[in-house]
């Protein structure tokens, strides 16, 4: 497949993700808060987007993903950023997108800044300080990016199909933990567009303000991920 076709899935992939999912956890919150729908939601896109463009892009949709699989070596670093920006392009689309709807159909600014700081930004904060929220991003990103990189092993052959069933329901996993702590970025992209969404259309700078604690969160834990994969899965070559 040509880069182009990858950058354009991934910019598809990461615009459902937040439409879809981050658009789920918002009716949740402003109707009935309820954990277990968001959490779904994010996991069935996943599901829905890696058997659709999985096979195109790999089905990242997220650069702490990207930057795991960069990390060993599954792809370049050029590659990578790429796959970065198409990422945040399409994560802002459906922010945009999303926050357009949701003006269209009559909320109003302060339930927009209600619900969109809780996605912007993973959370209010008022469970966890900063310290907190970074170490349970690292930690929630490092087991997700980690059964990733199990799971999409070539090495891997007992898995096959069912991978992107196993990933779906593992960021289902993370999200029932997180929600109501950070509100789980887990996602870079994620949290950037719609940062940058509820910013465009309410004014609210809480969201930018602290947007830069899910993106080291993250990308921390995608680090360890692929660290951890190296030391407990890679062999050795025997010399001759």
């Amino acid at each position: 497949m040509t880069l182009v076709k990858k950058l354009v899935c991934e910019a598809i992939g990461t615009f459902v993700l937040v439409f879809f999912a981050c658009g789920t956890a918002i009716a949740s919150t402003l109707l009935t808060c309820d954990l277990v729908a968001t959490a779904l939601a994010f996991g069935l896109v996943i599901i829905a987007m890696a058997y659709s463009i999985g096979r195109i892009s790999g089905c990242h949709i997220n650069p702490a993903v990207s930057f795991g699989v960069a990390l060993t070596g599954r792809m370049s670093w050029k590659d990578f950023a790429f796959y970065v920006i198409a990422q945040i392009l399409g994560g802002l689309v459906g922010a945009l997108a999303l926050f357009g709807i949701l003006r269209l159909g009559g909320f109003d600014a302060k339930g927009l800044v209600t619900a969109g700081s809780n996605l912007a930004i993973g959370g209010k904060l008022e469970a966890l300080p900063i310290i907190g929220s970074i170490l349970l991003e690292t930690i929630l990103t490092c087991v997700f990016v980690y059964v990733i990189l199990n799971v999409t092993d070539p090495k891997n052959e007992g898995v096959g199909k069912k991978a992107g069933v196993i990933i779906g329901l593992t960021l289902t996993l993370v999200h029932l933990i997180g929600i109501r702590l950070t509100g789980t970025s887990v996602n870079p992209a994620r949290s950037l567009a719609t940062a940058f969404g509820n910013f465009i259309y309410t004014g609210d700078v809480t969201s930018l303000s602290h947007v830069w604690i899910f993106i080291i969160g993250p990308m921390l834990g995608a680090l360890l991920a692929a660290l951890l994969f190296k030391f407990l899965h890679k062999e050795k070559k025997v010399e001759e």
